[in-house]
């Protein structure tokens, strides 16, 4: 057995981890979305709450938290699907840091903007989805990247709960063929392609979609 031949044994997870780490994405990017657009408008007094659980996730474990959901809840009589357990606890803590950087990100947006379309009659939520949210995904694509990493970073967390992705393949081939320096080598050079892959798409997306003339000297 060669290196490319690991290489080929340990790709059969990067479906797995690509599932975890865009459905944790996913579930991010929804709830820091969600987070930083009721802080905005102040939706029932909630801006207390969001700041709360935006200052408690951000200080727990994802490991942690992954095993309160997937090994504890069910002691409650709520058993969790694996992929489930991943987005609720990763979902969860990259929501925490998602809503801190769309907040920065809504700061960003010209306030005589805001103001003008109050002025044209708006009411404070379609301020919000019309003006406030197409320029904040803008401005917030950086931070959005930096999160993404690091969720892909966390995803070899799955295996803790069963999910057969990359690093669960590599300890199964390792432990097998005695030669674990070329099979973590192997899920180095794996992870820096989805990385890589991943960015190239993003890239893409902002390039496909900026407005013209934003941002030139």
């Amino acid at each position: 057995m060669n290196f490319f031949d690991i290489i080929g044994l340990l790709a059969v997870g990067v479906g797995q981890t690509l599932l975890v780490t865009l459905a944790c994405s996913a579930t991010g990017m929804f709830i820091g979305m969600t987070a930083a657009g009721l802080r905005r408008i102040d939706f029932f007094g909630a801006k207390f709450l969001l700041n709360f659980y935006s200052f408690v996730f951000r200080g727990i474990p994802v490991l942690v938290l992954l095993f309160l959901v997937y090994f504890g809840l069910p002691g409650m009589g709520f058993k969790v699907p694996p992929l489930l357990a991943m987005m609720l606890s990763l979902g969860l803590i990259s929501g925490a840091y998602l809503a801190e950087v769309f907040r920065g990100a809504l700061d960003s947006v010209d306030g005589a903007e805001v103001l003008a379309a109050e002025a044209m009659g708006m009411s404070r939520l379609q301020v919000l989805i019309y003006i406030e949210l197409p320029q904040m995904l803008r401005f917030a694509v950086p931070g959005m990247v930096n999160e993404f990493t690091t969720v892909l970073k966390y995803s070899p967390f799955a295996y803790t709960v069963g999910i057969p992705e990359i690093t669960k393949q590599a300890m199964t081939l390792a432990s097998t063929t005695l030669r674990g320096i070329e099979v973590y080598l192997a899920v180095g050079i794996l992870y820096f392609a989805i990385y890589r892959t991943l960015l190239l798409g993003v890239q893409w997306l902002s390039f496909k979609y900026r407005v013209p003339g934003f941002g030139a000297r």
